[in-house]
């Protein structure tokens, strides 16, 4: 992806944040990232509130279901309503291969759902496509 998408990564997991963020480095790309630990606390980034600046746009969430305090499908249901904020991509990226979340993910008009164990620890497969899918997709700005 090029520097201009900015990338929200809404992830509990330190582990997987980390090593998603060393996958985009080692790849050379330089779009900036932002790590927050749960839906509430992604709401904050977007809106611009608790001492926050909101995210230029454009931008794109990838977004964990498994999350304390707000899950990633309670935080999907919060952002649809919002009118400032129900055009934003979002790409679920979970552990959760259970047909029930995906169909509620896609309900709340996710871009994809991306099983964590089908790319593998070292991210690669998901990067290119992310890397791809900027170069194709014109994003709302």
């Amino acid at each position: 992806m090029g520097a201009c998408i900015h990338i929200l990564l809404v992830e509990d997991d330190a582990i997987d944040a980390e090593a998603f963020i060393r996958a985009f480095r080692r790849q050379n790309l330089t779009n900036q990232i932002t790590h927050v630990l749960d839906g509430i606390e992604a709401l904050a980034v977007l809106r611009g509130e608790d001492g926050k600046l909101p995210l230029a746009r454009p931008y794109i969430i990838l977004l964990d279901i498994n999350m304390p305090r707000m899950n990633g499908l309670e935080f999907l249901s919060v952002l649809r309503q919002d009118p400032g904020l129900r055009r934003n991509v979002v790409f679920m990226l979970t552990t959760s291969a259970r047909l029930e979340d995906r169909q509620k993910a896609y309900y709340e008009q996710v871009a994809g759902y991306i099983l964590k164990d089908h790319i593998g620890p070292d991210f690669l497969p998901m990067i290119q496509m992310f890397e791809q899918y900027q170069l194709m997709v014109q994003l709302p700005t």
